[in-house]
């Protein structure tokens, strides 16, 4: 009878033992958070954005994601002058960069772009940059940085011959030289090129290289025999209209302003006129207005000593045309470029004075 009370009492503990383990696992469930969202049906919609949980985004090492490239308006750098090189290489833009993305710069690219059949915006984008680099060299350091060195001579000191004479009727086509053209590269001829490599930021030697070269005759036409042998032009005739009175005489066919009072030649000028689009008018007129530093509200440019004879055309100063000869034409007006010669004109013509703009 002992052992079987012993017996009952035990099994009795294991029931009781159990059932208190039991009971503090429910417990303990109950004030588990996580448990009991699990047990629990969710009450938001599939998709919330304050509950469901968005994979996260593996990125495969080396296939980091780049932002899209873009070069634009009022960007700055290293980055611009090396889109710059490039264009340059592809005669785009000039040689010298200046780092900063400037309405040139934005007419250069969409140029490019419009040749290439992209869009056309000027901005540079991924695909406009790609295509650049593609067609052309990296620039090296000195390039971006316009630390220019000169090239192998073509023509210098003591060369004669027909180049030497073209290089000189240029070099006097746009006044660098002012003597005769003698086909001897001289002294004068040395002055002439160190002073017109100067000016265009070319190292200066007095020698003539490519990028000399290049550069003149970007500036200049195809002399004629006349200018290549010293042969002064034959000016057409006068119009008879220019005879009487006072007028400003404009030959279209020699390039030529002849000041006439009473049918004596004061003084001869050489002038260009306007484009295919936008020609100086021909006929009678008369000076109806005079403007000593005018600026064109038009094109925003400068025409000193304006003689307006028709509209908004006049007879003036040209800096352009002064630099760079025949090769460029007016918005119509006729430009003159002998400075001295043009301020002791503008002092002679009165309002009323008869311009004539005639072919001979």
């Amino acid at each position: 009878m002992k052992a079987l009370r012993t017996l009952l009492v035990a099994v009795l503990m294991v029931g009781v033992l159990g059932a208190a383990a039991y009971g503090a696992g429910r417990v303990l469930r109950s004030h588990d958070p996580s448990s009991a969202r699990a047990a629990q049906p969710s009450t938001q919609p599939s998709g919330h954005p304050s509950e469901t949980a968005l994979p996260a985004r593996r990125t495969v090492p080396g296939q980091e994601l780049k932002p899209e490239f873009r070069l634009g308006p009022g960007d700055r750098g290293v980055k611009v002058r090396e889109l710059q090189s490039r264009l340059f290489q592809l005669a785009w833009f000039p040689e010298l960069t200046t780092g900063r993305y400037d309405p040139a710069t934005t007419e250069a690219v969409r140029a490019f772009q419009e040749k290439r059949r992209l869009e056309a915006s000027g901005i540079t984008d991924e695909r406009t940059w790609k295509r650049l680099v593609s067609m052309t060299k990296r620039p090296t350091h000195d390039q971006l940085f316009n630390i220019l060195h000169p090239g192998p001579a073509i023509l210098s000191v003591g060369d004669r011959g027909a180049e030497v004479r073209d290089l000189q009727a240029r070099l006097v086509a746009i006044q660098w030289i002012f003597g005769d053209v003698t086909g001897h590269y001289d002294a004068e001829t040395v002055r002439a090129v160190r002073g017109f490599q100067a000016k265009r930021q070319i190292p200066v030697t007095g020698e003539v290289d490519q990028r000399t070269l290049d550069r003149l005759h970007g500036m200049t036409y195809e002399p004629t025999y006349e200018q290549l042998h010293n042969i002064e032009p034959k000016l057409g005739a006068l119009d008879p209209r220019c005879k009487t009175g006072r007028a400003l005489c404009v030959d279209k066919s020699s390039n030529s302003l002849r000041w006439v009072i009473d049918g004596e030649v004061i003084s001869t000028f050489d002038v260009r006129f306007g484009s295919e689009e936008l020609p100086t008018r021909e006929g009678a007129f008369t000076v109806f207005s005079k403007s000593r530093d005018h600026v064109s509200s038009l094109y925003d440019t400068s025409m000193p000593f304006a003689m307006f004879f028709s509209g908004g055309q006049a007879v003036h100063y040209s800096p352009d045309f002064a630099a760079t000869g025949y090769n460029g034409a007016s918005h119509g007006c006729v430009n003159v470029r002998d400075y001295d010669g043009i301020v002791a004109l503008f002092d002679q013509v009165q309002i009323g004075d008869k311009v004539i703009v005639y072919w001979s």
